[in-house]
């Protein structure tokens, strides 16, 4: 019987061999009193590559996001970010349960923002009776419609935070991506934010958790209110080991996935009715649009041969490719798909 071939998303990937030898072997502790020295050292690992004061082990992405706007709003703030980001479209509104903040969504330029459109966004309650104040600003790069935003586009907008005196978060759940398509460090692009969020168990393999980021105080409050929202994780070191490769010698390799992903959108244009949309091919991700065939059928036909994909949303199919992906698995794929849809 063939492998599962999985192409829904980078976050379906298994952690590596040594990951696993890293975390039957972890020192562990209790974290929740700080003496977890694996966590430990993960955290310091982290604020070192992302050029942060500190860093902090979250569950996961939407965690952390949503941990980073609880820390830095007030209830009632208003949180000016992209109509199409992340935390906007797939975090289950999230920020108004947990925070109890107002987010105000802007037009973005597939995944860029205007930096004059959120100056004259930006409100204080004491300019007026009706407004409330903005407490945040978020950014995300990679974007999740599979795009990198330009470092310039990410300066102007921190520029305008610090004159305005609003921070800035970064989404950076694939900030390892999006460094690499730019052939930037990551600090780099962290130069630009206050607080930046990066997952550990997308394509850098780590099978759970996040990080994120920030000064000290800004972590210190953090930690607490990690801890509010139940993140308060015991022996998290066996998390962390995975976590420390994640970030050393699996961030390392993530442009690889990338030129996986360019063959993989190379193989569908041998389709017809597929219309591959290359100007968004800039990490691991290729969407495209599938023509007169249903993504639901072709799902279910793919899976009778151990191949996962998603359906289409809002009328595009998205394959990611990931650390487990090979070229035979690609291959693989687009036989699949010719016998089912021709």
């Amino acid at each position: 019987m063939n492998k599962f071939i999985d192409f829904r998303s980078d976050t379906v990937t298994q952690p590596t061999d040594d990951m696993r030898k890293a975390m039957f072997e972890a020192e562990v502790g209790d974290d929740v009193y700080g003496d977890d020295p694996t966590v430990n050292k993960f955290e310091k690992i982290a604020a070192e590559i992302l050029g942060k004061e500190a860093a902090l082990l979250v569950p996961s992405g939407t965690f952390g996001n949503q941990l980073a706007i609880f820390t830095h709003c007030k209830r009632g703030n208003e949180v000016i970010l992209g109509e199409d980001c992340h935390i906007i479209q797939h975090e289950v509104g999230a920020a108004a349960v947990i925070s109890g903040v107002q987010l105000r969504p802007i037009q973005s330029s597939k995944g860029e923002m205007n930096p004059l459109h959120i100056k004259e966004r930006i409100r204080r309650e004491e300019d007026d009776i009706h407004y409330p104040s903005t407490g945040l600003i978020c950014l995300e790069n990679a974007h999740s419609n599979g795009r990198v935003i330009s470092l310039e586009n990410m300066k102007e907008i921190y520029k305008v935070g610090k004159e305005k005196n609003v921070p800035v978060h970064l989404d950076g759940a694939r900030l390892f991506n999006a460094a690499a398509y730019l052939n930037k460090d990551v600090k780099e692009l962290t130069q630009f934010c206050d607080t930046v969020n990066v997952c550990i168990s997308k394509g850098l393999c780590a099978p759970i958790g996040s990080v994120l980021a920030g000064d000290r105080k800004f972590i210190e409050r953090a930690k607490k209110a990690r801890k509010l929202l139940g993140g308060g994780l015991r022996q998290a070191g066996f998390i962390a080991a995975a976590g420390i490769l994640a970030l050393t010698d699996m961030a390392e390799r993530i442009g690889e996935d990338h030129e996986t992903a360019l063959y993989l959108a190379k193989r569908l244009e041998e389709f017809k009715n597929i219309e591959v949309l290359h100007d968004s091919i800039h990490i691991n991700m290729v969407f495209f649009k599938l023509n007169e065939f249903d993504s639901i059928k072709l799902m279910e036909e793919l899976l009778k041969h151990n191949i996962k994909i998603n359906p289409a949303e809002e009328g595009l199919m998205r394959f990611v490719t990931s650390y487990w992906t090979s070229k035979e698995d690609i291959d693989r794929l687009i036989s699949k798909m010719k016998e089912i849809m021709e």
